[in-house]
């Protein structure tokens, strides 16, 4: 198990690499540099006065005059020898100390929707398998197909929209700290959560229904219910972790896409996390925080895959990993 846990540490740093030459590389090639953009709000700034722009004089101050390759060697250089990632071109603020603001706002939204998406999708789950064709499991089953139909951006938007009408409510508009108001704190989170948790735990739901189906079939589980064992005890404790490998698969892959759809819901209930600041710098070509937030992200990304693949050891013990 060590080995191959350090083998795949190992085999990260290569996949980084792409990762990040590849980030670094393909926001310089969007239309529109950020040396157009300054130029341009510039030229709007004077108004007709004042000395004509230089192009070349806004690229020497960025640090863009230099070749691509030699401006990746230095990113590069700063984040393995200092863990800097480099400072904004329109603030002037640094990047790592920018984003270890926002992480905390995006790990309580992504955490707090990781959760309540488990919450309901393992009883749900259960219940539409142990009880097929019932009508828990229809009701289970139409559950999961609501919450697939029905974007995220949209039913965010219709929270802030009609409660604002109604009733006169609408989500504070400054984050509360969690320590300052643990209750505040949690009841400005809580709704855009539960809508970032809704497609993961639908998803989780129906496959967790259809593997737990397939494992209630198989011959050692009639033999637990020929030992007169309780349903919960065959289910949990028989059942459950043979269900559970493509689930955990599925989790996984599911929280790349929650990482996405916490970019629109921070952006909906005005929360400054790390998904809003890359919307922001992506509009402004921003491209130390881009490359940056999606080093970050890729690295978070990867070590939930090695999370993953050590969670079958767990849930199998057959097998094993040299």
């Amino acid at each position: 198990m060590r080995t191959y846990i350090i083998r795949r540490l190992l085999l990260m740093i290569p996949t980084m690499l792409v990762v990040s030459i590849v980030v670094f590389f393909m926001i310089r090639f969007i239309p529109g540099s950020v040396v157009e953009i300054m130029a341009f709000r510039m030229v709007q700034s004077q108004s007709g006065g004042g000395e004509p722009i230089s192009i070349e004089s806004i690229k020497h101050s960025l640090g863009l005059d230099l070749p691509v390759h030699l401006q990746y060697i230095d990113w590069m250089e700063g984040i393995f020898t200092r863990g800097d990632f480099g400072t904004s071109l329109w603030t002037n603020r640094p990047v790592t100390k920018e984003i270890l603001k926002r992480i905390p706002v995006t790990f309580e939204l992504g955490l707090l929707g990781f959760i309540i998406a488990l919450l309901v999708a393992l009883p749900v789950g259960i219940i539409s398998a142990i009880r097929q064709d019932s009508w828990l499991d229809y009701l289970g089953r139409s559950f999961a197909i609501i919450s697939l139909g029905l974007p995220a951006f949209w039913l965010g938007t219709m929270v802030m929209v009609f409660p604002s009408i109604w009733w006169g409510w609408s989500p504070p508009i400054e984050v509360i700290p969690f320590f300052e108001d643990p209750l505040g704190n949690l009841g400005q989170f809580i709704i855009p959560a539960a809508l970032l948790a809704m497609s993961m735990s639908a998803i989780t739901m129906r496959m967790l229904r259809t593997t737990l189906l397939d494992v209630l079939r198989q011959d050692y589980i009639r033999t637990a219910w020929a030992k007169g064992l309780k349903e919960r005890v065959v289910v949990i404790r028989h059942a459950m972790k043979n269900a559970m490998i493509p689930v955990i698969t599925i989790i996984a892959g599911q929280s790349f896409v929650m990482i996405g759809g916490a970019v629109i819901i921070e952006q909906i209930f005005n929360l400054p996390g790390m998904g809003r600041l890359f919307i922001d710098s992506v509009f402004q070509r921003d491209y130390p925080f881009v490359s940056g937030i999606n080093f970050i992200l890729a690295s978070v990304g990867l070590l939930l895959i090695l999370a993953t693949d050590l969670s079958y050891a767990y849930l199998d013990p057959r097998i094993r990993y040299k």
